[in-house]
């Protein structure tokens, strides 16, 4: 599939799982999040290796999965939580998250960010789960995110440095489609997991 082609099929796919979040009601929203939490903190429990440790995770905003449940719930088991911020150049910075935290629309997405002091990829290296963003994976791992390209960037980053942290992207219910049914371009990175409402699948591993 050529490259324009491959955009397009992708940006189908991103504005038809818009619509369908966009028409959720504020109690699916509330309730999927509250699923979210309890799968995703058990599935990061899962991955760290016993102690309190380091996540990174991300505040879903408007239509997207609901992440603050999730965020509290990992802080409440000791770990220490961070939320990315958009940098020039599509670089993802860090800020440690905590109740009532400062949060400010970003200049460079369409997030809420945290206001705090940022910190680089050394401290997100550092990580022992990661949690990100995505309006569609398919069951061999292919991700659509944003389209900004922060993430793609951000985890080849991680692959240059030889960091190869538990991943998951967290989704609704319905998100997750048949392998092969998200075209993959060059700079994609494959994603091993998902998190959604219904529970946690393991990709990487599945029959």
């Amino acid at each position: 599939m050529a490259l324009e082609e491959t955009k397009a099929a992708k940006d189908l796919i991103r504005a038809a799982h818009r619509r369908r979040r966009a028409a959720m009601t504020s109690l699916e929203r509330e309730d999927a999040g509250t699923a979210l939490a309890k799968h995703g903190a058990a599935w990061a429990a899962s991955v760290i290796p016993g102690g309190d440790a380091t996540v990174c995770v991300y505040l879903g905003v408007g239509a997207e999965p609901p992440t603050l449940p999730l965020i509290a719930a990992l802080r409440d088991d000791g770990h220490r939580v961070l939320l990315p911020v958009c940098e020039p150049g599509r670089e993802l910075k860090w800020v440690v998250w905590a109740p009532g935290i400062e949060l400010a629309r970003s200049r460079f997405a369409p997030i809420l960010e945290p206001v705090g002091t940022r910190h680089g990829i050394d401290a997100a290296g550092e990580a022992a789960a990661l949690f990100i963003p995505a309006t569609a994976v398919d069951l061999a791992g292919s991700r659509i995110g944003q389209g900004g390209g922060y993430y793609d960037k951000f985890l080849g980053h991680l692959a240059s440095a030889g960091k190869h942290i538990p991943l998951a992207a967290v989704l609704y219910d319905g998100e997750l489609l048949p392998a092969g049914a998200i075209p993959v371009e060059e700079f994609d990175r494959p994603v091993p997991g998902v998190v959604l409402p219904s529970g946690f699948r393991d990709l990487a591993n599945a029959a």
